[in-house]
């Protein structure tokens, strides 16, 4: 197995089990509120891209590697290997988080949801959100990260910390996923699959619409020079 499949199924493990950890521990103690979910979110994602991103370029994210694929920035042939390997770390997170704290669930039904992505409000309050948020994801990715005058360096922290204010300001409504890998674990483990599709077809189309924008009007048009 080539190493950036590792990289990627390891990098979306540790996203997920952090993530929704969080969330699951919160639940439990009442010790991080939503403000200390969202800082796991966006900083487990710095420390993941510094990680990883030498090895895979740390996508960790259907939608980014579908957006990658379809604009030319990244292999279509490997793209479906990348997805499986985001998605398979998800659900073996989501499933060592459900065996941890499967004693609590007992007297505490609220758990058995293993921090899934759920709607607050309306499918499509929760649907135009997902697309948002995730758009404004992928071009703060193409345009820190991928721009040929990009000061790449601090791509990480800038992405981390996109995903952390996002997290701040959406969670309480959608769940702020803008990942389906992120949203497929805990869902398939709990068997919660009623709004999955949301999160689902709301981030890769944000994702693919993010692409759009960033290589018709800001990508560079030959030389960055």
């Amino acid at each position: 197995m080539r190493k950036e499949y590792i990289a990627e199924f390891l990098g979306s493990y540790i996203l997920v089990f952090s993530g929704c950890l969080a969330i699951v521990v919160d639940t439990l103690f009442n010790n991080l509120g939503s403000i200390g979910v969202s800082l796991v979110f966006g900083l487990v994602i710095v420390a993941l891209i510094y990680a990883f991103g030498h090895i895979s370029g740390a996508h960790f994210n259907p939608a980014v590697t579908i957006s990658f694929a379809l604009m030319k920035e990244f292999d279509k042939k490997e793209a479906v290997k990348y997805i499986f390997a985001q998605i398979s770390g998800a659900i073996f997170a989501s499933f060592t988080i459900y065996l941890l704290v499967i004693e609590y669930n007992k007297s505490m039904s609220e758990l058995k949801y293993l921090g899934s992505t759920l709607p607050s409000g309306s499918l499509i309050q929760s649907f135009i959100l997902e697309f948002i948020l995730t758009f404004i994801l992928m071009i703060v990715i193409y345009t820190s990260a991928i721009h040929g005058k990009a000061i790449k360096s601090f791509a990480g922290i800038a992405i981390g910390f996109t995903v952390g204010i996002e997290a701040m300001i959406g969670g309480a409504i959608s769940g702020a996923s803008m990942n389906p890998a992120r949203s497929i674990g805990p869902a398939v483990v709990s068997g919660n699959l009623d709004s999955l599709w949301l999160y689902i077809v709301a981030s890769i189309l944000g994702a693919i619409v993010a692409g759009v924008v960033f290589i018709n009007f800001m990508k560079c048009k030959g030389s960055c020079e």
